[in-house]
């Protein structure tokens, strides 16, 4: 059974939707440990001091934000529980926004959101409401002491909730100096024409479930290999393909390749997707942990 990681209630007006929070996803890596190469000890890390070389002890360690090169201030614990955001245990909406009018770039965690007990009224009245007036609740809450922007939304019979990066987080496009190029090319409408045929060819309905991380799957089948004891012959990587420089040339190959390959399969873009899927590795695969190599 799965176990919230927060409890509290959604707020807005005079309104409290008592609620949990669960984790939507569940992210995966290959993680290594460090080790000696010489006789195979994992490897551990110490707190040693600049000045003096002498290891530090947990007990004697402060923080210190640095204001100018090797110039720090010190910053106690005292203060900054002090300055933490108050555990309201609320998700505090502000405001109901277009979700078009979201960019992507601003979200980060994914949580579920599901009734509280007493609150699958409430829950359903606000996530109907919702649902007919197409908009997104924007909101404040505390996770982990850590004051949050979250976005809140209707999904597939469940409420999501999204926790978001504040505007001073995301990164403005107009610091790029490449982008000052684009000022001086313009493609032709022969171009656009082609880019376009090949975005439809290649068109189809989003199903996540086809999309795996090839690299981790190979990574653990070689793992698997290696620990039953097998020798394992390392290939290179290809190299990389080289750029082509008549793009016209380029757009109408890939519209041949994308149409050879949909007279094979019914459906092209699926088709195509599928055909570039590497075999699971087994089960019975172990599974490293620790720092991350």
């Amino acid at each position: 059974m799965a176990r919230s990681i927060w409890s509290g209630a959604i707020s807005f007006g005079l309104v409290n939707v008592p609620v949990k929070l669960y984790t939507a996803t569940s992210p995966k890596t290959v993680r290594f440990n460090q080790l000696h190469a010489a006789d195979g000890g994992r490897l551990r890390q110490k707190r040693v001091c600049s000045i003096d070389g002498a290891e530090v002890p947990y007990e004697q360690i402060v923080r210190g934000y640095e204001v100018a090169p090797d110039r720090y201030v010190i910053v106690t614990q005292e203060e900054l529980d002090a300055l933490d955001p108050r555990a309201t245990k609320t998700i505090d909406i502000e405001e109901f926004v277009d979700q078009s009018e979201i960019d992507p770039v601003y979200y980060e965690s994914a949580y579920h959101v599901a009734p509280a007990t007493g609150g699958a009224k409430a829950y359903r009245l606000l996530m109907s409401a919702m649902e007919e007036a197409g908009r997104v609740a924007i909101g404040r809450f505390v996770l982990r002491t850590r004051q949050q922007l979250c976005a809140l939304r209707p999904a597939g019979g469940v409420l999501m909730l999204s926790t978001m990066l504040f505007g001073d987080e995301v990164n403005a496009p107009d610091r790029l100096d490449e982008l000052e190029s684009l000022a001086d090319v313009e493609a032709n409408d022969r171009e656009v024409a082609m880019a376009r045929q090949l975005i439809e060819s290649l068109a189809a309905p989003f199903e996540p479930t086809r999309f795996r991380d090839e690299y981790r799957e190979r990574v653990m089948e070689l793992i698997e290999r290696k620990a039953a004891g097998e020798d394992v012959a390392v290939q290179p990587a290809a190299a990389a393909p080289a750029a082509v420089p008549d793009l016209m040339a380029a757009l109408e190959a890939s519209l041949a390749a994308v149409r050879s390959d949909a007279g094979a399969a019914p459906a092209p873009g699926r088709a195509r997707a599928r055909g570039r899927a590497r075999p699971r590795a087994r089960a019975a695969a172990p599974k490293p942990s620790g720092s991350r190599g």
